[in-house]
């Protein structure tokens, strides 16, 4: 397939917004349940509730650069039942409202216990409104990812590993930018949030590969015998049936070489995994913010170069008849 850039700065951006949000969530109920003893403050949360809506609002924007009638853009979310796009369409502004509603909770100190559980822990209003965001934010990371998990007819991506890659992605680039702006804000959490987004960063690592490991034994449904019903074993295509290119051409195939397509492959383990993972690990022993900083820059280009490779890595069954050009 063709990567278009428009998606995959929606795609990586929204990913990290919504990653950065669980990070905050996760410190607010780790200390809520006594799990973690560092209090986070009211401006780490405002900050970080501030960056996942900018990194949010950013991809939403960035959404409209590959429609081709952007004024006509509410019409995708009347789809809903059928439709993941439609329900990703529903699924973004409701996770960045109640993002921006769980920031203001702290910003008007709304902590006012509700109630108070069996074991003691009190509940209050930013604690359901963080529980309400997070719900919102994972039915966006499944929305986004069965986007393209839900056609079969491109096997490389229609697997759950799909929806996992895009959830972990977006988690591990998250926490990340949690470790620098706890170290930046001079707080004791860049260790806890460090630990994490090395933890997840791993587990983006793992289940990365596994894909990449599955789509290269994949035993395409469709070939040159199958497309044109000839059951022979020597059968070549000479020509596409045009002198030009086409929209065929154009937006169903990369147009790159295989060791470009291959050198990308090796770009995105090194930036968006293994460089990180480095930094992160330095950045266990001295917290100062420079280093998880560039590891939040190394990494989102590292995404950039993952998600054009996962949109080339789409081998279009129409291009059996367009290999000619493509």
């Amino acid at each position: 397939m063709h990567p278009a850039f428009s998606v995959i700065f929606l795609t990586t951006l929204i990913g990290a917004g919504q990653g950065l949000f669980l990070a905050l969530f996760t410190g607010q109920f780790f200390s809520q349940f006594e799990l973690l003893m560092e209090d986070h403050g009211d401006n780490f949360i405002l900050w970080g509730s501030a960056i996942a809506l900018v990194l949010l609002s950013i991809g939403l924007f960035a959404s409209f650069f590959h429609l081709g009638h952007p004024e006509r853009a509410w019409r995708t979310a009347t789809k809903w039942r059928t439709s993941w796009l439609s329900r990703e369409v529903i699924a973004l502004p409701f996770a960045m409202v109640m993002i921006a509603a769980y920031g203001a909770a702290h910003y008007f100190n709304l902590t006012t216990p509700l109630f108070t559980m069996p074991g003691g822990t009190i509940v209050d209003p930013t604690m359901l409104l963080g529980l309400v965001a997070t719900v919102a934010v994972y039915a966006l990371f499944i929305c986004t990812g069965m986007i393209y998990g839900c056609i079969k007819f491109l096997q490389e991506w229609h697997t759950p590993l799909t929806v996992i890659n895009f959830t972990l992605m977006g988690i591990a680039s998250g926490f990340t930018i949690a470790t620098a702006l706890s170290a930046y804000l001079e707080m004791s959490l860049v260790r806890f949030y460090a630990n994490w987004a090395i933890i997840f960063t791993v587990a983006a690592l793992i289940f990365r590969v596994a894909s990449m490991l599955r789509n290269r034994n994949i035993n395409p449904k469709s070939d040159l015998r199958s497309a044109i019903g000839i059951n022979h074993s020597n059968i070549r295509q000479m020509a596409q049936g045009s002198m030009g290119g086409s929209f065929n051409t154009r937006e169903y195939f990369h147009g790159k070489s295989k060791s470009f397509v291959k050198s990308i492959k090796y770009i995105f383990l090194a930036l968006a995994f293994l460089v990180p993972l480095v930094l992160l690990l330095l950045s266990l022993k001295n917290p100062v913010y420079i280093l998880p900083l560039i590891a939040v820059v190394i990494q989102y280009v590292g995404l950039i170069a993952e998600r054009w490779y996962f949109f080339a890595d789409a081998n279009h069954p129409q291009n059996l008849y367009y290999q000619q050009i493509s």
